[in-house]
This record gives C-alpha cells, structure tokens and sequence, in this order.
C-alpha cells in the first residue's frame, strides 16, 4: 500500500511513566517524544509504537465507546517483532520486568518464538525466522 507512508501503533497505559520505562528498556533506546498524554518510540524510519494513557484517550472516545481502563491487564494487542538474537532478547525481557507468557519454542508457523505481557497486559512477541 503505498499511499500509506508511516504507521504508528498506540498502546494505552494506566500509567504513561511506567510504561514509558518499560518500553525503553525493552527497546533499549530513549523515546523520541515524552509529553503529558504521550510517549513515542521509533523503531524504524517508518514505524512508531506510543504509549498515551487510558484517560487521555477516553477524552477522545468516550462515551460512544468503553473507557480503556476497563480493559487494564486484559490482552488488547499483539506486537510481533522479528529480531537476530532472540535469546538476547528473551534475557533483556526479563530484566526488563516483562512477564513471560510462553518461553522461546519453535511454532507452527515456522518462527521460533516467546511471548511476553507488558505491564498494561498488552502481548509482545519477539521471533526468528528459522
């Protein structure tokens, strides 16, 4: 699609510093916004992931939709990210405080895998081609 020219997926958070710590230290790199109401990442000249808290949004939304801190520690998303050393990035989830779901295994789909949850409950996959 190529009228399409960047994307930007945006997580909402119970609490933007939390997260924001979280992500830079899964990513190992600093946000490259940080402002009351939202955080952004950029992972690619063409991609950002940004972080903007559940009321900020439910300004936006509400009431024609549920305020999104109804869904806090539910699975909303999956962010599934191909790297070159999924061992080294399993070790920094950890450290990072990620909560593991399902350890490195080789899945159907031919990628070795792990899944892990953010602090809001939102899925992070980390995988290899095999």
């Amino acid at each position: 699609m190529k009228h399409l020219l960047s994307s930007e997926f945006i997580l909402y958070v119970d609490n933007q510093e939390t997260a924001s710590r979280f992500y830079e230290s899964l990513f190992r790199s600093k946000p490259t916004l940080e402002v009351p109401g939202m955080t952004e990442f950029t992972l690619s000249g063409q991609l950002k992931i940004g972080l903007m808290p559940n009321d900020g949004i439910a300004k936006i939304i509400t009431p024609t939709m549920p305020h999104p801190e109804k869904g806090n520690g539910i699975p909303r998303c999956e962010l599934y990210f191909h790297v070159e050393d999924l061992s080294f990035e399993f070790e920094n989830a950890v450290k990072s405080g990620a909560r593991i779901i399902s350890g490195i295994e080789e899945r159907n789909w031919g990628d070795r895998a792990f899944y892990i949850a953010d602090p809001d409950g939102h899925i992070i996959a980390f995988a290899e081609k095999r």
